[in-house]
């Protein structure tokens, strides 16, 4: 199975059995995944912004961790695992109702216990907005049997 199409499984269960990502993303977008990388968008709505009518901080927080989740899947494993640490640095604004929001992230380290992943999000003009990390723990995600790992990161063996 391609990654994306793996990606898009594991999107796909979130949106099913989460409480949050099926109420503040479902209109979450992923475009392109390969082992590793995966790139997303997203149209805001009203739901995604604060009082002052732009993006919220917390709608980004979210993208970071839901984002950090996907690349994880994009390695194989469908159990992402749970969150160890979080973090995002917003540069300006993220856009107003109607703006379309990209994401591009990356599984930076995949290891047996923790993953790794960083994302950036722009604007339609390739602007960075904000960037966020997002540490995850996954030791558990490897026994899922719904997993491609060998399929999409297959270990080296020693």
């Amino acid at each position: 199975m391609p990654a994306l199409k793996f990606v898009r499984s594991v999107w796909e269960s979130f949106r099913t059995q989460s409480g949050l990502e099926p109420r503040l993303l479902n209109n979450l977008r992923v475009t392109s995944a390969v082992p590793g990388r995966v790139k997303f968008e997203i149209e805001v709505e009203k739901d995604h912004t604060n009082r002052l009518d732009i993006l919220h901080g917390g709608t980004i927080a979210s993208m970071v961790d839901l984002g950090g989740s996907l690349a994880v899947a994009s390695k194989g494993l469908y159990t992402t695992g749970v969150s160890t640490d979080l973090n995002v640095t917003y540069l300006s604004s993220g856009g107003k109702i109607g703006d379309k929001v990209l994401a591009e992230v990356t599984c930076d380290k995949f290891g047996k216990t923790l993953a790794y992943t960083s994302i950036q999000f722009m604007n339609e003009k390739g602007q960075i907005f904000a960037r966020g990390s997002h540490t995850k723990y996954i030791a558990m995600g490897w026994k899922d049997p719904k997993n491609i790992v060998d399929q999409l990161s297959p270990r080296e063996k020693k």
